[in-house]
């Protein structure tokens, strides 16, 4: 999972590509990149960390430009070398530069094409880099003297042909302008927004509508699926809706975990889902286990606290915060590695012994991926004092690999993989778990947007809207689970 904002501003964008960047932060934070158009010389600058530490004051002084775009990365595929940092830049047509938030499912075959048949070379293993390459061979093969926006639209409907899988992509064109797509099914969420200035109007495109706010935009909508928007670098705002568009399916996953909760992503508000999943895990235990002893509900902090707080509501006990977060530790799903995460856990939350002390508690997460941190924080409950642990989560159990460019690749590594929900319990040394129904999961989300046809769910059903093809799956398990991340950070220093 990434973070991705493009502008094309009548002012130098650099300062609001910077800001938008420290918002979409929880998106990833293994690197940070920006490049801006400085007349017709692209400038570009990256590196591994957070955004506040990539970028030091002269950089970002060197990034001039009225127009540019921005990435955080999330390294779904397990390597943090620094070559892997986005946006990547080729030179021919025109010089582009791309970053890409998703994850094709066909690099293996794509890169064999681009090497045989369209004559490019690849210095990475980052399948953006291969959508990259895609990208401008389509054009190139335009032969245009000079790329219009329909030169533009042509080539993205190329890519999707010949792409498969997850993709939100903003990419800056030099001499003409910044241009965003998303994948045909609509995966990966992008919105589009405005700012009205002295100057004259400004666009900007980006992963969650958050970014857009801050900045001062106006949301105007999400990227509908298959659909691409170019922005000159006159100002001019250009849309194509693809041939190859299908019904919207987007990631239920960003509403349970991901986006931000003050984000609109496909005109569904995150912040209410989550509060509509406390509600049905409310109902759910109140005909399931009608005499509950629950004492009090406790939120794993942060994601979960929205759907904490209706739940106690509802089933008419006390919330309280039992465990405080210490900020500066990132987000432990999509820390690389298992020691990483085991070692955060502790580092990142501290428990309450007054809120826990002889109580019957009720954990609250989003999710329950690996059970590592689960089982850590149910331990940590008991330790504070509790006398019955029990933890409810706020999404159904996650039995299968995500291959949408969410970082849950390998069923050995899925505590619910194999595994009933009697058998997670033992696992994770709980009195009682409580999963959300998929079912109450859909309504929770679909309820925003009644003409949504469709979530991708693939992790908790196992059902994949592109597709999959034989030994896909296979393959990636051996190639991302946690033992081959840590042999790749290994050969890569």
């Amino acid at each position: 999972m990434c973070g991705i904002i493009g502008i094309v501003g009548k002012q130098a964008v650099t300062p609001s590509i910077y800001d938008a960047l420290t918002i979409l932060q929880h998106r990833g934070q293994d690197a940070a990149g920006i490049a801006t158009l400085d007349g017709h010389r692209l400038r570009l600058y990256k590196g591994n960390g957070l955004v506040r530490d990539v970028f030091p004051p002269a950089e970002l002084e060197r990034l001039q430009g009225d127009a540019g775009i921005g990435h955080v990365r999330y390294p779904t595929a397990g390597s943090s070398h620094m070559d892997e940092a986005q946006p990547f830049y080729v030179n021919s047509p025109h010089g582009i530069v791309l970053g890409h938030n998703g994850n094709l499912i066909n690099t293996a075959a794509l890169k064999k094409e681009l090497f045989d048949s369209d004559r490019r070379h690849l210095n990475t293993e980052s399948d953006s880099e291969v959508l990259l390459n895609v990208f401008a061979h389509e054009l190139q093969e335009l032969r245009s003297q000079g790329i219009q926006p329909d030169d533009v639209f042509r080539a993205v409907d190329s890519l999707h042909q010949r792409c498969e899988g997850a993709y939100s992509v903003i990419a800056l064109i030099a001499g003409k302008g910044v241009l965003g797509f998303r994948d045909p099914h609509g995966i990966r969420p992008a919105v589009l927004g405005y700012r009205d200035t002295s100057k004259g109007r400004e666009y900007a495109i980006a992963s969650e509508s958050v970014a857009l706010d801050v900045l001062d935009f106006t949301l105007m909508r999400d990227l509908k699926p298959g659909e691409a928007v170019f922005i000159t670098l006159d100002g001019q705002l250009h849309t194509h809706e693809s041939p190859h568009a299908k019904s919207a399916c987007p990631c239920i996953f960003e509403y349970v975990y991901f986006a931000r909760p003050d984000s609109m992503l496909d005109d569904i508000s995150v912040y209410k889902a989550r509060l509509r999943m406390g509600q049905a895990l409310a109902r759910k235990i109140l005909k399931t286990w009608p005499e509950h002893d629950i004492d009090v509900v406790i939120p794993v902090p942060d994601t979960s606290r929205t759907s904490a707080l209706p739940l106690a509501y509802d089933l008419n006990v006390k919330y309280r915060e039992g465990f405080i977060k210490n900020r500066y530790i990132g987000r432990t799903f999509i820390m690389p590695g298992q020691e990483q995460r085991k070692r955060s856990v502790r580092q990142k939350l501290n428990a309450i012994d007054l809120e826990f002390r002889n109580k019957n508690v009720l954990l609250v997460d989003d999710s329950i991926v690996r059970g590592t941190t689960s089982r850590q924080i149910i331990q940590m409950a008991r330790d504070a004092g509790a006398r019955k642990v029990y933890f409810a989560s706020a999404s159904p159990p996650v039995r299968f690999p995500n291959i949408y460019g969410i970082d849950m690749p390998a069923p050995s590594e899925l505590i619910a993989s194999g595994r009933d929900e009697r058998q997670i319990e033992q696992e994770l040394g709980a009195d009682r778990l409580i999963y959300q129904g998929l079912d109450d999961l859909i309504e929770a989300c679909r309820e925003g947007n009644a003409g949504i046809a469709c979530f991708d769910t693939s992790c908790f059903s196992g059902e994949y809207v592109t597709g999959v093809s034989d030994g896909y799956l296979e393959e990636l398990q051996q190639r991302r689970s946690d033992q081959a991340k840590l042999q790749n950070q290994q050969a890569t220093g």
